[in-house]
């Protein structure tokens, strides 16, 4: 039996992490009652007598929360983007390669990554990696999002409706600055940040990032087939990455087709100048919850599918 506590359980990802969980009868769900889920002393004797913490939490206090672990043997999941470009944290994304799944199965301090990041990084880091591009190519990317992504604020405004301007896809992060933008570029080896567009739209979770590719500037200029091969094989041994064949591929790409999964699948179209790549996925899922219920499940030498399927 493995205890585990979520400080920040109130929150969306909190919530959806517990109820994962609840599920289980080889966790033990450690909780304060309402009048102690704030109280230092109260959190700091859960963090340190806990098997694994999730932190979802603001940046600010998910620090807080990890220097108030004394506990060596405790494990770390922080779900804030306090520490994705930390050196000292391991980036929980499994699916990059063997080498970061050994990584994560091995760390004590897991930073989980963000929803879009998952998409982009999913596309990018192959793509790189496999020399299909190189590390200086100017990127950009789309991407869409239900309105979960926007906290509890941003849920209840949408919820209580009235405001004919969020019936309409709104457009945000105009100064081309986004909180993910490091560890996009970080974990996908490049040389500058990729101009990223993200939008926030009138349903409730699901997402798609896309990444359009210019062909004349590629290292290797793969036709579509080549490129949907080259992913497929990257992926292969994946439980959770999919890729479409292109009988798979529709004509309308739905952000909200995983959503209530921890699935990722990957689309790719184009023509002969032109490719773009699209990963479909729910931000309360695999851009969440689910990958954090994932990497517990790894750092614990567990199927990583329990609770996800």
């Amino acid at each position: 039996m493995y205890n585990v506590f979520i400080d920040g359980k109130e929150g969306t990802t909190g919530l959806q992490i517990y109820d994962r969980l609840s599920k289980r009868d080889d966790v033990n769900l450690m909780t304060l009652p309402e009048e102690q889920r704030k109280d230092v002393n109260a959190r700091a004797e859960c963090l340190n007598s806990a098997d694994i913490c999730f932190l979802c939490l603001p940046d600010e206090a998910a620090k807080e929360s990890v220097s108030l672990v004394k506990n060596h043997k405790v494990k770390i999941i922080d779900a804030s983007t306090a520490h994705r470009t930390n050196p000292q944290w391991v980036y929980g994304f499994p699916e990059l390669s063997d080498k970061r799944r050994s990584e994560i199965a091995s760390a004590n301090r897991v930073a989980n990554p963000g929803c879009y990041a998952t998409g982009f990084i999913s596309i990018v880091a192959p793509l790189v990696r496999g020399g299909i591009v190189s590390d200086d190519y100017p990127f950009t990317a789309h991407g869409i999002s239900g309105y979960s992504g926007a906290g509890k604020k941003g849920i209840v405004q949408y919820e209580k409706g009235g405001d004919e301007l969020l019936k309409s896809p709104r457009e945000y992060a105009i100064n081309l600055s986004h909180k993910h933008l490091p560890e996009m570029q970080r974990e996908c080896g490049l040389k500058y940040a990729p101009v990223f567009t993200p939008f926030v739209c009138n349903y409730y979770c699901g997402m798609t990032v896309t990444v359009p590719i210019i062909k004349r500037l590629m290292a290797k200029k793969l036709s579509v087939n080549e490129l949907r091969s080259y992913f497929a094989e990257y992926y292969v041994t994946q439980n959770f990455i999919k890729i479409a064949s292109e009988e798979q591929t529709p004509a309308f790409i739905a952000a909200n087709e995983l959503a209530g999964t921890n699935m990722l699948k990957i689309y790719l179209g184009g023509n002969e100048e032109q490719l773009f790549v699209a990963a479909v996925l729910d931000n309360l899922g695999k851009g969440a919850s689910g990958a954090a219920v994932q990497n517990m499940n790894i750092m614990l030498g567990l199927d990583e599918r329990i609770s996800l399927l």
